[in-house]
């Protein structure tokens, strides 16, 4: 079980992470674009929100424990609100700096916009997997547990 908290802790790690390189990279766009409409920002500030509510999830689990596995309802909504902001900044692309998937030109570099809409869209779906992957450790372990916890005993010769 040393192995499946292991793998858990860094799980939460990279989630962490991700969820705060896309808050970061998000975040200053927002700023520069603050005086605009929020109405056409919408998807921005979705993903600034769950990516913001990623990174409170992940510090508040990030540290094993029993009861930490049995949250993966949670990490599956989170995923599954990932692949939404994924979807809302692909479609907010619409093709204008490239394929979906060429992560080649991802730049935090300042004035390459293009380079910075790239790396939250790959930040976001990377992250969204890491989710998917922390929500099936969980079901893993817990029908591991459950399936431990009613296991039938014998004692001896006893036919109880």
């Amino acid at each position: 079980m040393i192995l499946t908290d292991i793998f858990s802790m860094i799980l939460r790690l990279a989630e962490l992470v991700f969820g705060a390189i896309v808050v970061g990279i998000n975040g200053e766009y927002l700023h520069a674009v603050r005086h605009t409409n929020t109405w056409d920002q919408g998807r921005f500030i979705y993903t600034e929100v769950v990516a913001a509510l990623a990174i409170f999830l992940a510090i508040i689990w990030l540290f094993p424990f029993a009861g930490s596995f049995t949250h993966w309802p949670i990490d599956l909504v989170i995923s599954i609100c990932w692949f939404v902001a994924f979807g809302l900044l692909v479609n907010f692309l619409n093709g204008t700096c490239g394929y979906v998937f060429d992560w080649g030109n991802v730049s935090f570099r300042y004035g390459d916009q293009c380079g910075k809409w790239k790396a939250i869209i790959a930040f976001s779906f990377l992250s969204a997997i890491v989710w998917l992957v922390s929500t099936i450790v969980g079901i893993v372990w817990v029908r591991d547990r459950e399936s431990r916890a009613y296991r039938r005993r014998t004692w001896g010769r006893s036919r109880v």
